[in-house]
C-alpha cells in the first residue's frame, strides 16, 4: 500500500519549508508507481505563509487520523514558538495521529513536536538560529543544533529550511534505498548526501570591542595576535591578574576556558580566510595560529565534519 503522509501547515507555515515533503517525497516511484500519498492540511481551510500570501488547503485534520507519517513544517506560531504550548485546535488535530504513524519536523516544526510532548527524553535538532529560545522552552529535549537532521527512529527532526530536504532523502533511503533517493535527488537538481552538519552555517562571532576590566582586553589582544602563539600566562598578563583569577574570569563572562575560545577564534578566522582568499591551506593555518594544514583540517573536521578544500568550494566568494 502507498505510504500515507500528512503535512500539517499551521498558521504562518514557512514558505520554504512547506513543499519540500510533497517535492520529494512525492516524486518517489518505483517500477512508475508513487511510493508515498503526501497531503498537506491544517486546522482551518487557508494558511498563512511566512512568504506573505495565503494557501487554500484541500484537506482538514481528518488527513492527520490516515497518516503513516505526520510532518510538522517550520512555523511562526505564536503560542509554540513563544511559550512552548500547542493552540487548542492543533492539540485536538494531532491527537488524531494514529499510534504507529512516524512523526518529523522541518526546522521550527521541531517546537511543534516538543510542544506536544513527542521529544521529551529524545535526541532532536531544529534551525541553529532558534538553539536558544528551544533551550529554553523544553530543557527535556536533547538539543543538537550542530547536525542536519536527527533519525531517532520514530521521530525525525531536521535542522533550518533546506535541510529539510536532507531529511526527505534520507526517509527515501531509509524506507527504499539509495537507488530511489538518489533518482529523486537528480530530478529535484541536489545533492543526494551533504557532507557536514548545520554547524558550516552559523556565522562566525565577531570580534569583541575593548572594554573596561574584566578580561575583554585579553580578548582583544588575543584577536590581534592569533598567528603568534598564546599562552593563558600572556593572557593573564594583558589584565594584569594570575594565571588562576584570569582563568575563572574568563570562564565566567564567556562560558568558555581560555583555550577553549581561543581554539574558536583561530577557526573562525580560518573559516574568514577560507572564504575571502585564495591563501593556500596552509597559509591559512598559519596566519590563524593552527600550525599547520592537517592541523586545520582535523580541527575543521571536528567541528564542521568537512575539509578546509571542501569548505572553500562552498563558501568561497566569487570575487576570491
Amino acid at each position: 500500500m502507498t505510504h500515507r503522509v500528512a503535512v500539517l501547515a499551521l498558521d504562518e507555515v514557512v514558505g520554504f519549508d512547506l513543499p519540500i515533503a510533497s517535492q520529494i517525497l512525492g516524486e518517489a516511484r518505483r517500477d512508475d508507481e508513487p511510493l508515498y500519498d503526501v497531503r498537506v492540511c491544517g486546522v482551518e481551510p487557508t494558511v498563512r505563509v511566512t512568504s506573505g500570501y495565503a494557501l487554500q488547503l484541500d484537506h482538514g485534520p481528518e488527513a492527520l487520523a490516515e497518516a503513516d507519517t505526520v510532518i510538522v513544517p517550520g512555523t511562526h506560531c505564536v503560542p509554540v514558538r513563544r511559550d512552548g504550548v500547542l493552540p487548542p485546535a492543533v492539540a485536538e488535530a494531532l491527537a488524531l495521529v494514529p499510534d504507529h504513524a512516524r512523526w518529523m519536523s522541518i526546522c521550527t516544526g521541531a517546537f511543534v513536536l516538543a510542544a506536544a510532548g513527542r521529544l521529551d527524553g529524545r535526541r532532536a535538532t531544529t534551525h541553529w538560529a532558534r538553539a536558544a529560545d528551544f533551550r529554553r522552552l523544553f530543557p527535556a529535549v536533547e538539543l543538537d543544533e550542530d547536525v542536519l537532521f536527527v533519525d531517532d527512529g520514530d521521530l525525525l527532526t531536521s535542522a533550518g529550511l533546506a535541510a529539510g530536504i536532507d531529511l526527505c532523502l534520507h526517509v527515501l533511503r531509509r524506507d527504499h534505498g539509495s537507488d530511489v533517493a538518489n533518482a529523486v535527488a537528480r530530478h529535484a537538481v541536489v545533492a543526494p548526501w551533504r557532507d557536514g552538519g548545520q554547524a558550516q552555517f552559523i556565522a562566525a562571532p565577531v570580534p569583541e570591542g575593548r572594554a573596561e576590566g574584566g578580561t575583554a582586553a585579553a580578548r582583544t589582544w588575543a584577536l590581534e595576535h592569533l598567528a603568534e602563539p598564546v599562552a593563558v600566562a600572556d593572557l593573564a598578563a594583558v589584565c594584569s591578574m594570575s594565571v588562576r583569577t584570569f582563568t575563572r574570569r574568563f570562564r565566567a563572562e564567556t562560558g568558555r576556558s581560555p583555550a577553549a575560545w581561543l581554539l574558536a577564534q583561530r577557526l573562525a578566522h580560518a573559516r574568514h580566510l577560507l572564504e575571502t582568499t585564495t591563501l593556500p591551506v596552509d597559509r591559512v593555518a598559519s596566519a590563524a595560529g593552527l600550525g599547520s594544514a592537517s592541523s586545520l583540517r582535523a580541527h575543521l573536521g571536528a567541528t564542521l565534519g568537512v575539509s578546509p578544500l571542501a569548505y572553500r568550494r562552498r563558501w568561497a566568494a566569487s570575487s576570491a
